[in-house]
């Protein structure tokens, strides 16, 4: 018998090192556990989803609070652990995210790469009004309508 990983959920307290460990393992670094930390102590996580797997956490994506345009989510970062990636879980997760941005009416950028977020529900077309510090020609947006906005993008400090 298979066994999957459980429903996208919002983390839990509890949950706060081993999600820790999953950024370090899932990015081979702290700086992602790192950027956690920071928008957590600036107050900007608009929410915290985990993909619990038995006791453990298999995945985890953040989601923060931009600073211009107002009411404007980003997504990141997003990780599946080591040994639950390649299973299709991250696509489902992301897909997930970019369905309850559509339907919430939220509009939801993520810079990543453009082949996997567009299989997750994200446009690069409707990205292309958009500014932002950092390379358009990964950044994508979810969300609300079919429209291209256009919009000059101010992540939280702690992506500075």
């Amino acid at each position: 018998m298979i066994r999957r990983p459980g429903f996208l959920r919002e983390m839990r307290g509890t949950e706060l090192s081993q999600v820790d460990r999953l950024l370090e393992k899932a990015f081979g670094r702290r700086d992602e556990a790192d950027l956690v930390k920071k928008l957590r102590s600036d107050r900007v996580l608009a929410g915290e989803q985990v993909l619990p797997f038995e006791d453990r956490i298999a995945g985890y994506a953040a989601l923060s609070e931009m600073r211009s345009p107002d009411g404007w989510l980003c997504l990141a970062p997003v990780a599946i652990a080591p040994e639950f990636q390649g299973f299709g879980h991250g696509r489902r997760m992301v897909g997930i995210l970019a369905e309850w941005a559509r339907r919430s009416g939220v509009f939801l950028v993520v810079l990543g790469e453009p082949e996997f977020y567009r299989r997750c529900g994200f446009s690069s077309e409707r990205a292309a009004g958009l500014t932002a510090p950092y390379p358009v020609s990964h950044l994508l947006l979810a969300g609300p309508g079919d429209d291209a906005p256009k919009e000059v993008l101010k992540y939280p400090h702690a992506f500075d």
